[in-house]
C-alpha cells in the first residue's frame, strides 16, 4: 500500500514540475533577485531585446 502511494505521489509531482517552466518569467520581486534573476536571464539568453526589457522592468521595480 505504501509503495503504491509513493509511486503515485512521485508521478504526480513529476507531472506538476514538468508543467512549470514553460512560461516566460514576469517582472516581480522574486524574479528580479538571486536565483530568480539567473533563471529569467537564462530564459532570455537568445533574445537580447526581451532580456533588456526584463532588466529594465526590474530596475523600474526597485525604484
Amino acid at each position: 500500500m505504501k509503495f503504491t502511494y509513493y509511486i503515485i505521489c512521485t508521478l504526480g509531482l513529476g507531472v506538476a514540475l514538468v508543467g512549470c517552466g514553460n512560461a516566460a518569467p514576469e517582472v516581480s520581486p522574486e524574479n528580479c533577485a538571486g536565483r530568480g534573476m539567473e533563471r529569467a536571464l537564462d530564459y532570455y539568453k537568445n533574445n537580447e531585446a526581451e532580456r533588456q526589457k526584463f532588466i529594465d522592468g526590474c530596475d523600474a521595480l526597485k525604484k
